[in-house]
């Protein structure tokens, strides 16, 4: 079995390159999921309080249509910064 890491010297160093990528955060995907978590979390206790009175139906269609707007509008968002970081070239 070989020890060869691309990503390593031979002495083990780990080997640093100017253009490599930056961390770009946290992905849309996962940001929606977890407002998901949290909305219906707080519907959940709102419900459970006496304050509203929720239909089940009416507002798993309400998080769909606003997951959905979320995630179209991240992945938008998302393409449109990562094509303004590769148009840096020169042509």
């Amino acid at each position: 079995m070989s020890s060869y890491d691309p990503g390593t010297a031979p002495d083990g160093t780990p080997l640093v390159t100017e253009n490599a990528p930056a961390s770009e955060g946290a992905r849309v995907g996962t940001v929606v999921w977890g407002l998901i978590v949290l909305a219906l979390a707080a519907l959940i206790i709102i419900s459970r309080l006496g304050l509203v009175v929720l239909n089940g139906t009416y507002v798993l269609i309400g998080l769909m249509i606003g997951a959905g707007a979320a995630l179209v509008i991240g992945g938008l968002v998302s393409a449109r910064k990562r094509d303004k970081a590769t148009t840096t070239r020169k042509s």
